[in-house]
């Protein structure tokens, strides 16, 4: 990231009228879009709601109740929701308190857990009148789910199935960047980078997306600055859209939930959010140390798709977190996938998509 945040000062020094790294490429209309104009722009129907948790956050939601109209490509036709955990572009406001504040951001994957999931699939199932829901998630959509369906049996009695993408538990073989955050000592962590908002998409990713990335030549650049966090796979990304990747990636999380992070990696275990001493730890979990969190007690049928080239959701952690599963009805690892393919590969519809959507069809008979 280093290395393109100079190349784009040079770029911004030079002006970019100069040509230096190429022509521009033409712009997607979709870089200043927000979630339900995309949805549009592909031409599918798109409804927008807001869901406010119990403790205040108020995650914005997006809908797509059906496909697309004539249409002259066979539509599944399901009923699809996108969630948003509290933190990111979507999901920044609170009842109580303003995102300037320090108490806004004091959260981490545990609350996302405890809070934003419950209350989204409430205020779905509630909308639509279904009885069970299909929940599809990717790399901390799948933490969160693990840790909800574990600990809440009545939130996990309206899940038909699981489908879990890039997984992620213990993160103990992780080879990301994230790796690197377990030296930093847990008491310089927020001095270092503050107590409020961590990687926020701010101006100077914009500029990456219109500027940059938009031009031939840097493509490579972008695109191996994007995937040092997670894996490369140049040639299964869609080099048009990098634009769009770019300029709403990445969204934003608190300064505690990578905290959070980081302590998984130092202690290689799947557990809550360490406040830092036995006393404050006493005042949340009513015990001295943070619990640990088992899925061996979420009895929700699960579908895994894991890389065999993922970084984050490393192949050993995937391995030790599968044996664990009691109700695993499939699992396929995709050798050469790293942890962002499940979402931008340009063969994911047939490496997993596809599949997903014939369990949930089967499941239906």
């Amino acid at each position: 990231m280093w290395l393109v945040l100079t190349v784009a000062s040079l770029i911004s020094a030079l002006g970019t009228t100069h040509g230096l790294f190429g022509k521009l490429n033409p712009e997607s209309p979709e870089v200043t879009m927000n979630i339900s104009q995309m949805i549009s722009y592909w031409g599918y129907p798109s409804e927008e709601y807001d869901v406010v948790t119990e403790d205040g956050y108020i995650l914005g939601i997006n809908r797509i109740p059906y496909g697309k109209k004539n249409s002259g490509n066979k539509d599944a036709g399901y009923d699809v929701w996108l969630g948003n955990s509290r933190g990111n572009t979507w999901a920044r406001r609170n009842l109580y308190y303003s995102p300037d504040s320090v108490e806004f951001w004091a959260f981490s994957f545990d609350e996302m857990a405890k809070y934003d999931l419950p209350a989204t699939i409430d205020f779905i199932v509630k909308k639509t009148g279904q009885k069970k829901l299909h929940y599809v998630g990717h790399s901390q959509g799948t933490t969160i789910g693990f840790i909800a369906f574990s600990t809440n049996p009545m939130l996990a009695e309206r899940i038909e199935t699981f489908y879990a993408l890039a997984p992620v538990a213990t993160v103990k073989y992780t080879k990301s960047l994230l790796n690197k955050l377990k030296f930093i000592p847990p008491s310089f962590f927020k001095i270092i980078f503050g107590d409020k908002i961590f990687f926020p998409h701010n101006f100077f990713d914009q500029f990456l997306a219109t500027e940059v990335c938009s031009r031939q030549t840097m493509d490579l650049l972008c695109s191996n600055a994007l995937f040092i966090i997670c894996g490369f796979d140049h040639k299964n990304l869609n080099m048009s859209r990098l634009d769009v990747y770019i300029s709403h990636n990445p969204a934003g999380t608190s300064v505690q939930d990578a905290l959070h992070w980081s302590q998984a990696v130092r202690s290689g275990k799947f557990q809550a959010f360490n406040w830092g001493s036995p006393v404050q730890n006493m005042m949340h979990y009513n015990q001295p140390t943070p619990p640990y969190y088992n899925v061996t007690a979420m009895n929700v049928p699960i579908a895994v798709w894991s890389g065999g080239n993922d970084w984050l959701a490393d192949p050993q952690d995937v391995g030790m977190l599968l044996p664990k599963l009691p109700n695993l009805i499939y699992h396929k690892e995709i050798s050469f996938y790293n942890h962002l393919d499940f979402i931008w590969a340009m063969d994911a519809p047939q490496e997993v998509y596809n599949e997903i959507v014939s369990m949930m069809t089967e499941g239906k008979k």
